[in-house]
């Protein structure tokens, strides 16, 4: 009965791991495939974020590929699968903490690197770019949704070529607080009546606040979420660890209980 309800259990558990590597695959797949949103602006300006999702990528088919070996190894009762199975999730767990830690200990760096991620992005805005086209729609996208303008606010938008070229007599249509405005949501918007054909960033029908608030206030609506879920993906691994360890113990406690005594 304790063999039968042990591979029972460990079944399921190799279960839920084929269903954990196809979300982790999933996630990775989308980070490099969502082009309309935060995401896409790190990603496509950051090699690091692109990186991480081909990590992602890789620990979500292993994490399948580990499950179905696991399986296999617990209904044929073979040792050395298991084995691999345990030392796998192992090493995908250390790899886990290790990047957690890096994230948090190196979070000042990493937001440095965001900052002049955007404030480039920004100076170099041009509507007719068509090789930028995805990155620079991805983060009208940004400001339309938040709603924002620019990183620390809309001032960063007169450093933009263009813009100080025609005297900032236009303005970012995704930073407007005007509807109509926000039907181009992408490109630049002229402003209406600007004083001597000149004018500030002050004189824009723009939102005040900056992105790097909003993304902030989005991180710290969703940090509970995002810890639950790495809490929830590290305990069903410790799980895994410990039932793979119990049933190599109890397949070897079987064998010997196999042999004839004299």
């Amino acid at each position: 009965i304790y063999t039968y309800n042990l591979h029972k259990t460990v079944y399921v558990l190799f279960l839920l791991f084929q269903i954990l590597g196809a979300v982790i695959l999933g996630f990775g797949i989308w980070i490099l495939a969502d082009k309309t949103s935060f995401i896409a602006v790190l990603q496509m300006s950051s090699p690091s974020l692109k990186t991480g999702a081909y990590i992602l990528i890789g620990v979500g088919a292993l994490t399948m590929m580990m499950g179905f070996l696991g399986c296999l190894g617990a209904v044929n009762e073979i040792r050395c699968l298991l084995g691999l199975y345990f030392t796998c999730l192992l090493i995908i767990l250390l790899t886990q903490i290790a990047a957690a830690l890096v994230i948090y200990f190196q979070k000042e760096t990493l937001k440095a690197e965001l900052s002049n991620i955007v404030v480039d992005l920004i100076e170099n805005y041009d509507p007719s770019d068509e090789d930028r086209r995805n990155l620079q729609d991805a983060w009208d996208y940004v400001q339309t949704q938040i709603p924002c303008c620019g990183w620390t606010g809309a001032k960063e938008w007169e450093n933009n070529e263009i813009l100080r070229n025609k005297s900032n007599a236009e303005y970012p249509c995704s930073c407007s607080n005007r509807s109509k405005d926000l039907e181009e949501g992408r490109g630049f918007c002229n402003l209406e009546d600007p004083v001597n054909g000149t004018a500030t960033y002050a004189d824009w029908p723009v939102h005040e606040q900056g992105c790097m608030d909003g993304v902030e206030q989005w991180m710290k609506d969703n940090l509970g979420i995002i810890l639950g879920v790495c809490t929830g993906v590290a305990v069903i691994e410790l799980l895994g660890m410990i039932l793979s360890i119990s049933l190599c113990k109890n397949i070897h406690s079987e064998d010997y209980t196999k042999v004839p005594k004299s």
